[in-house]
């Protein structure tokens, strides 16, 4: 595979995509921002004034919309497919996480394999599609790992049904959209091959334009409620996290590696986190914090694990500590919050 010169990022305002544009720009690439909103496409451009010539926006008003991406992807020679539908205020689950997550990954795929130029696409999914919290093995003392092999059991009729909460539904939309992916691809044959990421919880700076902490996507802003002293503790779902310029990476070295093509990845630290453990390295680095932070001793799931190894041996990956994540997002979050 012939390395990309001009890679679409969708989601590239995001929190995540704005790290990936960072990292392909700091391989030389040019880079084209699929967005919803130009207002932030034009801020990245002017935080950003030495990649002028190598980085553009594209508005993109509904990613799940037939044909949105076609124009987006003329001239480039491959994708990353950050975009994905995310909220917990859902009344019908089906209509806003499932189907724009399922249609806007298979929109991406065939505007690829329409335009006849793209040599790899990656697509972000999530642990959330690898997860199966109800397995039994836990239970009866059996340590187990998840691995790039595993999938959510869930089905799409327990995903949809109303009864059904937001947090379960999110994790469904990210299957059966990683699910349509990969029968895209085994069905139509395109001249592309995909590789497909699926991180856990991800914390770390932002890159894309936040004007104060309230802005903060939801897993920093758990990080910054523990910070600022909010009580009782968050208690994490899962105790797997990936530093955002570690995932970052992964995405542009799953891009470039011919290697990776057609392959799973779960990039993950080898490193657990709880959210007293956060608090209490806020507590250790930040003098300010220590009047309202109250670090606590919670238990962390030791009863499986998660295989991050596979891919930071493929995609030569060197996973960031907790510490220094959690110190580097709450110390920018300070300073947004001290700038306000």
């Amino acid at each position: 595979m012939a390395s990309p010169q001009y890679v679409l990022v969708t989601g590239a305002t995001g929190f995540i995509g704005a790290h990936v544009v960072d990292s392909l720009l700091a391989k030389g690439l040019r880079v084209r921002g699929a967005t919803r909103s130009p207002a932030k496409g034009e801020a990245m451009r002017a935080a950003r004034p030495q990649h002028t010539d190598s980085l553009d926006f594209v508005q993109i008003a509904d990613f799940s919309e037939p044909n949105s991406l076609s124009d987006a992807v003329q001239g480039v020679d491959a994708v990353i497919h950050v975009a994905s539908p995310f909220t917990y205020d859902t009344k019908d689950n089906e209509k806003e996480l499932i189907i724009p997550a399922i249609n806007g990954v298979k929109g991406i795929l065939a505007a690829a394999a329409n335009v006849g130029t793209v040599k790899r696409v990656v697509v972000t999914s999530s642990f959330a599609s690898v997860l199966d919290a109800d397995r039994k093995d836990r239970e009866n003392g059996n340590y187990f790992t998840y691995t790039g092999a595993d999938w959510n059991p869930l089905t799409y009729a327990e995903s949809a049904d109303p009864a059904t909460s937001a947090v379960i539904a999110y994790r469904g939309s990210k299957k059966f959209a990683e699910k349509a992916a990969w029968d895209f691809m085994a069905e139509t044959k395109p001249a592309f091959d995909l590789v497909t990421l699926c991180p856990p919880m991800t914390f770390g700076p932002v890159a894309h334009p936040v004007a104060k902490p309230a802005d903060l996507n939801e897993s920093n802003a758990m990080l910054w409620k523990v910070a600022t002293g909010e009580k009782p503790l968050p208690v994490a779902r899962v105790p797997f996290w990936i530093d955002v310029r570690d995932l970052a990476q992964a995405h542009v070295e799953a891009l470039l590696r011919p290697t990776a093509g057609g392959q799973r990845y779960i990039p993950a630290s080898p490193e657990r986190f709880s959210y007293g453990k956060a608090a209490q390295i806020v507590v250790d680095h930040f003098a300010w914090s220590r009047e309202s932070v109250v670090p606590e001793d919670q238990p962390v799931d030791e009863s499986h694990g998660v295989d991050g190894v596979t891919a930071a041996s493929a995609l030569g990956l060197n996973y960031k500590t907790f510490e220094q994540t959690v110190v580097d997002l709450v110390g920018q979050a300070k300073k947004l919050d001290e700038a306000k």
